[in-house]
């Protein structure tokens, strides 16, 4: 087969996919959310999905920095628990 015949039986078609946003519901803005810390670790590294205090099920896919926006609803689910951990 020539080379020019070649080129005529493939047919390449290439997607660009937008990546998904995490956003709040009320703000738009995005935020990061509250999770159990020994769910973090294995989501990082595994993907799985996580459950936040608010209910948002997710993959962990970024670390917070100091002063980073909190989910308005985890931080009011946080604050009303009892300290200890339990």
């Amino acid at each position: 087969m020539r080379p020019d015949q070649l080129a005529q039986l493939v047919t390449v078609t290439t997607q660009t996919l937008d990546a998904p946003q995490t956003a709040d519901a009320e703000t738009g803005d995005q935020v990061f959310h509250y999770v159990k810390k020994d769910k973090i670790a294995e989501s990082a590294v595994l993907g799985s999905m996580v459950q936040a205090l608010c209910g948002e099920v997710f993959p962990v896919t970024r670390t917070p920095k100091p002063g980073s926006p909190v989910c308005g609803q985890c931080k009011e689910i946080y604050e009303s628990m009892p300290t200890g951990g339990n």
